[in-house]
């Protein structure tokens, strides 16, 4: 994104992102968090082509993004999943329709990848057949196998219980880590953003622009005990005193959801 400007109904009071710049790091899980309301999932709109900015380039390999296309797919925080089809039918469907691949190759490569993720056996269930955990990491499969230049995730996890969050995490990181994709990946939750990250993007309150890049130095494969780690708690109040500053001005402004001031205060006194 280059010096993007995004504006709703030319109103002042619309404007989401001002001056907005940062570039997705080829090969590297980068995230996205900021404020409630601050406009992410609007970004992951204009990467993916499903919006155009008001001003400012939108660029993948130095080519203007004018709309949707394959080398940007999109994990939502709604399941997608057609409910007619089974798992392995909902997985080969991109590939098998955009002629990508042909449907006993693509039905190969699923399973690999679905017995990656823990649902081998779960290959020929409809989706009302899984629990959210399991529909999340089938919509993972079904995006990987498009073999998208970059992956962008709008808080996947999002209304999923604790411990099938934590469990997702390990399910992503286990994929990304194996397969190196492109990501940027989105979300309200500070432990999840550092846990992940290479780069943490960090937005202000609206008009939003890049308040700051942190580089995540933890080291790869990642496990759920790192975030007792010494280094991991010092690279989350880093990210937390941005944060809050930012989730103090979108709240005195009218956000419509305290959500990650809450997170912001409730978790900032557990790691002082």
């Amino acid at each position: 994104m280059r010096s993007v400007h995004m504006a709703y109904g030319g109103e002042p009071g619309k404007i989401v992102l001002d001056d907005c710049s940062f570039t997705v790091t080829r090969g590297r899980l980068n995230v996205l968090i900021g404020p409630s309301g601050c406009g992410k999932t609007t970004v992951v709109n204009l990467l993916a082509g499903y919006e155009r900015p008001t001003a400012g380039e939108v660029l993948l390999d130095g080519e203007a993004v004018t709309g949707p296309g394959s080398s940007r797919l999109v994990v939502f925080q709604e399941t997608a999943l057609f409910p007619w089809l089974t798992v392995i039918g909902n997985v080969t469907f991109g590939p098998v329709v955009r002629g990508t691949m042909k449907r006993a190759a693509a039905k190969r490569e699923a399973r690999a990848l679905l017995e990656m993720v823990g649902l081998k056996d779960f290959a020929d269930k409809h989706p009302m057949q899984l629990s959210g955990g399991m529909q999340r990491r089938a919509e993972l499969v079904r995006a990987m196998i498009n073999k998208p230049k970059v992956m962008l995730m709008d808080e996947p996890f999002r209304g999923l219980d604790a411990m099938t969050r934590k469990l997702m995490q390990e399910h992503y990181l286990r994929l990304f880590e194996e397969d190196g994709r492109t990501n940027l990946f989105v979300t309200s939750e500070l432990d999840e953003a550092v846990f992940l990250a290479d780069r943490l993007i960090v937005l202000t309150n609206r008009p939003t622009r890049v308040k700051q890049i942190i580089e995540i130095d933890l080291p790869r494969p990642r496990d759920i005990a790192m975030l007792g780690s010494k280094r991991f708690l010092e690279l989350k109040r880093e990210a937390l005193n941005l944060l809050h500053e930012e989730a103090v001005k979108a709240f005195g402004a009218g956000a419509t959801s305290a959500y990650d001031l809450v997170e912001a205060v409730g978790r900032r006194s557990s790691i002082r």
